[in-house]
């Protein structure tokens, strides 16, 4: 069993909560479901992103990383830059204009990654895409 299902248009991913992030994840529990834009990466490589604005996740570094594989979401909580979850496809060094950023790595896509690139490109080339994240087998 999975632990999120995250669609964007057609796509669906299963990710699990990362065990290295429980602090993380009980933060964000209250968020859930998200219903948000997908947007494409200004800094970070091959990446989309997840803006917040002003809202803030109360919790510290945990389980954080620069340097996410394909599938791996992180969350930034907000310190020098926006809130932000980040959601990779492809090589990515999270950064932003202030710089190397590090996000917490809360959970992992375990399947549906075959449909990352494909994420990627519909969100470079097409704009930004609705997003879903929930609770719940993917």
């Amino acid at each position: 069993m999975t632990d999120l299902r995250i669609s964007v248009g057609d796509l669906t991913f299963a990710a699990r909560w990362e065990p290295g992030a429980p602090l993380t994840r009980e933060a964000l529990a209250p968020w859930l479901p998200i219903r948000a834009q997908l947007i494409h990466c200004r800094w970070s490589g091959e990446s989309t992103w997840i803006p917040f604005g002003d809202r803030r996740l109360d919790v510290g570094y945990e389980n954080h990383t620069s340097h996410p594989a394909p599938g791996q979401l992180l969350i930034y909580t907000g310190d020098l830059s926006e809130c932000e979850i980040l959601f990779p496809y492809g090589a990515c060094a999270f950064s932003s204009k202030l710089g190397q950023l590090a996000g917490n790595h809360f959970a992992t896509v375990t399947r549906g990654l075959e449909h990352l690139p494909e994420l990627g490109r519909r969100v470079l080339w097409e704009g930004a895409h609705d997003i879903e994240i929930v609770e719940g087998p993917g």
